[in-house]
């Protein structure tokens, strides 16, 4: 308890500190999500029930990093689609010496975003077929093409697959089957076990001692490298 006091004191002041900077909220029913404003209460260091990370998800960088963020997403959520490039460059600068590392989890908000459910099946699909590289190459490209607020062309999935090198019958097939969309559902109600009421809501995680930290919204990056570079230092004094 007391390594966790240490680390909690000097992060969850900067989180406090953390103003919303835009996400789509939603009520603990599925089926009536709404978008909410900028007024909900700043993150703060919390007990949170996170499902444990296995090797179902899908993580970029070391399994063993220092710190491990685990975010909640919807493709079509235009602040999601804000916040994807942040994540990709906290990956690329504390990603490869191992620091930090990003499990992604799937959380459609499916009333408001009813393509959303498809197009997470669509990125597990480009997993079994390409393996993990091929899932984050997918996702990326989702990201960069699609104009948000369910506006993708869902008929445009193959093709994305295709230009990835994916074979494109075996792509159809498996998204066709639904086979996956028992896995996104799963992960969406992870999140709600988690205490996710909207995207993108990230939990911050040490691996030392385990804290966790919600962080809601699409926070700037110099926001999220603050919080990083505080727990990482705290850590290197335990």
């Amino acid at each position: 308890m007391e390594k966790q006091n240490n680390l909690t004191v000097p992060v969850a002041i900067i989180v406090a500190g953390v103003l919303i900077a835009g996400a789509v909220f939603l009520t603990s029913d599925k089926s009536k999500n709404t978008v909410a404003d900028n007024k909900e209460e700043p993150a703060k260091a919390a007990e949170i029930t996170l499902a444990p990370i296995t090797e179902d998800d899908h993580l970029l960088g070391s399994p063993n990093a220092s710190i491990i963020i685990v975010e909640y997403s919807d493709t079509e959520c235009p602040y999601c689609k804000s916040f994807h490039p942040t994540m990709q460059r906290i990956i690329d600068e504390y990603g490869k010496n191992g620091q930090v590392a990003w499990v992604y989890r799937h959380f459609p908000l499916d009333s408001i975003h009813p393509k959303a459910d498809k197009e997470a099946e669509a990125t597990e699909c480009a997993a079994e077929l390409g393996g993990e590289s091929a899932f984050w190459a997918y996702l990326d490209k989702i990201y960069e093409i699609t104009p948000s607020n369910n506006n993708l062309d869902l008929a445009l999935l193959p093709d994305i697959a295709t230009g990835l090198g994916l074979d494109k019958v075996k792509f159809e097939e498996c998204l066709a089957s639904g086979r996956y969309a028992q896995k996104v559902e799963d992960q969406y109600q992870s999140g709600v076990t988690a205490g996710v009421r909207g995207t993108p809501h990230s939990i911050i995680v040490t691996t030392k001692d385990g804290a966790k930290y919600p962080l809601s919204g699409a926070q700037p990056y110099a926001t999220v490298k603050q919080i990083i570079d505080a727990g990482l230092a705290d850590q290197a004094k335990q």
